[in-house]
């Protein structure tokens, strides 16, 4: 009995978490070039949008 009551209430906690936090942002260091102890580093941001449509059916999933 306590197992359904834990999953249902983890799927709304990270559904309601998916639906607040619609994108989640992502930086990679890359080194592009090295000239002896001089090393220059680029910075690359990507951010990737989550699906609001994931979030609800987590939510009434969980409500289940």
């Amino acid at each position: 009995m306590k197992v359904p009551l834990i999953t249902g209430f983890l799927r709304v906690v990270m559904g309601a978490a998916m639906l607040v936090c619609q994108t989640l942002d992502n930086t990679t260091t890359e080194e592009v070039l090295r000239i002896g102890p001089v090393a220059a580093t680029a910075e690359q941001m990507q951010t990737d949008a989550l699906l609001p449509l994931i979030g609800w059916l987590l939510v009434g999933g969980g409500e289940c």
